[in-house]
């Protein structure tokens, strides 16, 4: 008897998705196809600013991490972290970065938004190192893909955003 195994959330063609790892993408696909010769049912997700295209079994999309834009309020609450102080804690620098890592590979917009906040450096501040500016940057990129995503609005646009947040 072959079960068949979805995900508890529906994922269709044309729809964004968050994939933790990599950040925004597009379902392109939902198809079954197969391997070993087992029948999968693949979700086809393109991350076009990579140039990439992955296939997630449908069975593990949930246990990957994978899940829809987060809604309105879910990115009202990582915006207002961007108002907030910056809570640098007084750990090693590698310890630090990997904990900006995790959380942002974390996929949790709120999350990310800390990264952002915690990282930002306003043009009078010191200059960060160049690994905090390459987190910085990955983290800052995530999250404006998201709020461009859930506002309807341009990459560059959603980035003028959340500097303008920061910078206040």
């Amino acid at each position: 008897m072959n079960k068949k195994i979805s995900s508890a959330i529906a994922f269709n063609p044309g729809d964004y998705v968050v994939y933790p790892a990599h950040g925004v993408g597009k379902i392109s696909d939902v198809a079954k196809q197969k391997v070993a010769g087992t029948e999968l049912e693949l979700i086809v997700v393109n991350f076009d600013r990579d140039k990439m295209t992955l296939r997630i079994p449908m069975a593990k999309a949930e246990n990957v991490g994978l899940r829809k834009i987060s809604e309105t309020e879910t990115m009202n609450d990582a915006l207002s972290v961007l108002k907030g102080k910056a809570k640098v804690k007084k750990i090693m620098w590698s310890r630090r970065a990997q904990e900006y890592e995790n959380k942002i590979n974390s996929g949790n917009p709120v999350a990310i938004a800390e990264v952002v906040r915690d990282l930002y450096r306003s043009e009078n501040l010191a200059e960060q190192s160049y690994s905090e500016r390459q987190i910085y940057e990955q983290a800052l990129d995530r999250l404006a893909n998201e709020v461009a995503v859930c506002e309807n609005i341009s990459s560059a646009e959603a980035t003028k955003k959340l500097l303008d947040l920061l910078s206040k």
